[in-house]
C-alpha cells in the first residue's frame, strides 16, 4: 500500500503515456489496487470537466466565441470495433467544452452538440472539417465547414496529437488498449479534466 503522499504522483502518471502495469511497477503498487483507485478517480470526475465560466468575459459580449470540433479514432478490445472520440475547444483559451465517445454518425454528432454548454450554443462560430454529420446538428448561421488548409482547426488537431502522445489507450499501435468501454470513456474524461485544470491555471 502507498502513502498519502504518493497519491498525487499516481493521479499526475494516469496522465501520462505509460501502461498501468508500467505505474505498478513506478509506484510498486499492484494493478487490482491501481484498477480500484482508477475507478475512484474517474468516478471523482465532474461532468463539467472543469471547464471555467465565461458568461461575463469579453468574448461573450462581444458575439465573438469560436469553437473548434473535432473527431478522433480510437478503439476497445481490437481494433475492428473503433469508438470515435468528438470533442469541441473554446478556439480562445483552448479549454476542452465537452466531449462524447460513441460511432462516427451523426447521433454522436448530436450528442457532442448537446453536451456544449449553453452559452457556445446560442452564441459561437463553430468550425469544423467538411464531415457531413455536423451539417443539420449545428445551427447553419453558426457553422463554418472549412478544409484543412484554412487552418481554422488547428488547435485542437494539436490537441488531438497530444492526446495520443498523452494518453495511451489512444496510441494506434499499443499493448495499453481499453478492455472495457466504461474504463475508455472514464480515462478521456479524466485527461480533460486535468488539461483544462492545466488551462485555467494559465487564464489566471
Amino acid at each position: 500500500m502507498i502513502v498519502e503522499e504518493q497519491r498525487p504522483l499516481v493521479e499526475r502518471l494516469l496522465c501520462e503515456k505509460l501502461s498501468l502495469h508500467g505505474i505498478c511497477r513506478a509506484i510498486g503498487v499492484s494493478i487490482r489496487w491501481l484498477m480500484d483507485f482508477i475507478v475512484a478517480r474517474f468516478a471523482a470526475v465532474p461532468e463539467h470537466l472543469h471547464v471555467q465560466p465565461i458568461a461575463a468575459s469579453h468574448a461573450v459580449l462581444i458575439g465573438c466565441l469560436d469553437v473548434e470540433a473535432d473527431e478522433l479514432w480510437s478503439f476497445v478490445q481490437k481494433k475492428a470495433t473503433p469508438h470515435w472520440v468528438w470533442i469541441a475547444m473554446d478556439k480562445q483559451t483552448r479549454q476542452i467544452l465537452a466531449f462524447h465517445v460513441g460511432d462516427r454518425s451523426q447521433d454522436s454528432a448530436t450528442q457532442l452538440w448537446a453536451n456544449i454548454p449553453e452559452v457556445y450554443r446560442k452564441q459561437a462560430t463553430f468550425y469544423t472539417d467538411q464531415y457531413a454529420a455536423y451539417t443539420g446538428v449545428i445551427p447553419t448561421a453558426q457553422h463554418k465547414a472549412i478544409t484543412k488548409s484554412a487552418r481554422k482547426t488547428n488547435h485542437i488537431e494539436r490537441f488531438n496529437n497530444t492526446r495520443r502522445q498523452r494518453v495511451s489507450r489512444l496510441v494506434r499501435s499499443t499493448l495499453a488498449f481499453s478492455k472495457k468501454v466504461e474504463n475508455h470513456i472514464g480515462a478521456i474524461r479524466y485527461f480533460i479534466s486535468h488539461y483544462n485544470l492545466t488551462r485555467a491555471a494559465l487564464l489566471v
